[in-house]
């Protein structure tokens, strides 16, 4: 991973970001101390699990074409909570 200083980062941005979407994380550093990274948004979605929407995710459910699916409720009472 290719570190920056954040001097050198706010001055050379867009070839900052350039390098973090075709090589990957670039760290930031401020006196000497690493205090970012910058990854590209691919990267980002794929680590944070955002590459499908909620929506999507619930068009692809097997159940989806079913209307008529009843889930059963426990009819058991609450666990008693003691301090």
């Amino acid at each position: 991973m290719q570190s920056w200083q954040m001097q050198t980062a706010k001055a050379r941005f867009p070839e900052l970001v350039k390098h973090a979407v075709q090589e990957g994380p670039q760290d930031i550093t401020l006196h000497g101390r690493s205090v970012a990274v910058l990854v590209s948004r691919e990267l980002f979605d794929r680590l944070s699990g955002n590459e499908q929407s909620l929506v999507d995710f619930m068009r692809a459910s097997p159940l989806q074409e079913h209307d008529g699916i009843e889930f059963e409720r426990s009819c058991s009472l609450p666990r008693e909570i003691t301090f």
